[in-house]
């Protein structure tokens, strides 16, 4: 038996049944990681000095039969931006490298009540202002599909992790599709909660009103098992809510699904419009009602997106100016020269980019004409969903146009790297739940992903139709 093949939910059972322990999971996954990781490049850091003393306890508590959640001893990468009590979080950053938070994220809090391990931390876009994983200050992180291609971003060494068998499950963050696009362009699932139903308490922010962390597992239903864990209420984030995730199942007879024809626009890869339509008549023969609708202002969605992002990630990222932690240029020779080559150093061309974008739609003389407006434009996008949901319990559409695309191509065109995430920037704009699962490959066999797009706090429905879908194809269980 290969452990590292094994799904979180499988490896849990084994773990609590006693077949395994929670150390021999480890040594295979560390295994793996050492023999795989230098051509995936899917972790910045790896925390086995941790693992291996919170898994003697963890496996002590399962001796006796105390079995604190679902995934008890089940190891978990996490994204590099969460942070981790004395552990390094970087952000993918020269600003953070070196960085030992002195507290951990509330997520991580939970996890670790859960008796969940950490395996490492994962890499990613620097400071998440990416979509392929190749912004980070520490190497590009590679498809385990096909190394020629990118993994996606700005969670992509989440998912590539996941897809590799170097991790059986992750956390990563979704800004306006960072982890619903690496888990289709990597070929397993992932999921977008809706805004405020994990905290986002130390989550180091790129756009605050847009932030959400979230789980990428090789199934739906190991998602489901994580998001239940991470889930609810915190005092420490006042956008959290007081929420307990209903458990799903696989009965979807009824269910309204509606598909937008605005998503077959110009652009989508053929073989990924096939797999939409196939997935819609595999939905009728489970008895779910599937029919098209429009959703207006989705052309709208992009730029809205990327203005408010850039204008929050300008404020966010104000803090790190070389004085009270992070990078600080050993050049300077002034407080302004100090401000100016740390920040300078520290950023990679694209935060550049973002803050420079984010600082010029806040400026005197355009914050009416354009913050103003993209807030008003993320209203009106979030009343269509609003009214497609008064016909639909959820929609299903692409996760991105084309499947992943190869090392270097979307560098080369950031403009074109922004239009890729056209079918996921508006479920962020909306404060909405998506959830992003495996459909087929292309003919290239690079994956095809399609997301299920739902009501606010509808998790369970999205996990209740991706359920169905497997089970059906003999996956679940």
């Amino acid at each position: 038996m290969d452990i590292t093949q094994l799904t979180a939910c499988a490896l849990a059972k084994k773990l609590h049944g006693g077949s395994l322990r929670v150390t021999d999971v480890l040594d295979a996954y560390y295994a793996a990681i050492d023999e795989k990781d230098g051509a995936v490049g899917a972790y910045i850091a790896l925390t086995k000095e941790f693992a291996y003393k919170s898994a003697k306890a963890v496996q002590a508590r399962l001796d006796t039969g105390e079995i604190r959640s679902p995934l008890a001893g089940v190891p978990v990468a996490v994204k590099d931006l969460i942070c981790t009590k004395n552990l390094p979080t970087t952000c993918a950053s020269k600003m953070l490298d070196g960085f030992l938070p002195p507290y951990n994220a509330t997520v991580i809090e939970k996890i670790l009540a859960a008796d969940m391990i950490i395996l490492g931390k994962t890499n990613m876009d620097e400071f998440a202002m990416g979509s392929t994983t190749e912004t980070s200050y520490f190497g590009a992180t590679k498809n385990p599909v096909n190394p020629e291609h990118v993994p996606g971003g700005s969670s992509g060494g989440s998912a590539a992790a996941v897809a590799a068998c170097l991790a059986p499950i992750a956390l990563g963050s979704d800004t306006g599709g960072s982890i619903r696009q690496p888990a289709a362009y990597c070929g397993v699932a992932g999921l977008k909660p809706t805004y405020g139903a994990v905290s986002r308490y130390g989550l180091i922010a790129y756009a605050s009103s847009l932030d959400q962390i979230g789980p990428i597992g090789k199934t739906a239903e190991d998602c489901a098992a994580l998001f239940a864990i991470i889930a609810g209420k915190d005092e420490r984030d006042s956008t959290s809510m007081d929420y307990v995730p209903q458990a799903a199942s696989a009965d979807i007879a009824g269910k309204k699904i509606g598909i937008p024809n605005e998503f077959f626009g110009d652009g989508l890869q053929p073989e990924i419009a096939l797999a939409m339509r196939q997935t819609a008549d595999e939905l009728r023969r489970l008895d779910a009602v599937v029919a098209p609708c429009s959703l207006p202002l989705i052309d709208y969605a992009v730029p809205t997106y990327y203005i408010i992002a850039c204008a929050e990630a300008a404020s966010n990222l104000s803090r790190y100016d070389g004085i009270k932690y992070g990078h600080s240029s050993k050049e300077a020779a002034s407080l302004r020269e100090t401000y100016f080559k740390s920040r300078s150093e520290g950023f990679g061309m694209e935060v550049k980019r973002r803050i420079m974008l984010g600082n010029f739609v806040l400026s005197s003389g355009y914050y009416d004409a354009y913050y103003k407006k993209a807030l008003q434009a993320k209203r009106l996008i979030q009343q269509a969903y609003f009214a497609a949901f008064e016909q639909f319990d959820m929609l299903l559409g692409p996760v991105a146009p084309t499947t992943a695309p190869k090392i270097g191509a979307s560098l080369d065109d950031p403009l074109k790297m922004y239009l890729s995430d056209i079918y996921t920037v508006a479920i962020n704009l909306a404060g909405l739940p998506a959830l992003a699962f495996p459909r087929g490959a292309d003919g290239g066999h690079m994956p095809i992903g399609l997301q299920l797009i739902g009501k606010p706090f509808g998790e369970h429905d999205l996990f209740s139709v991706a359920n169905a879908l497997a089970a059906h194809e003999g996956l679940l269980g």
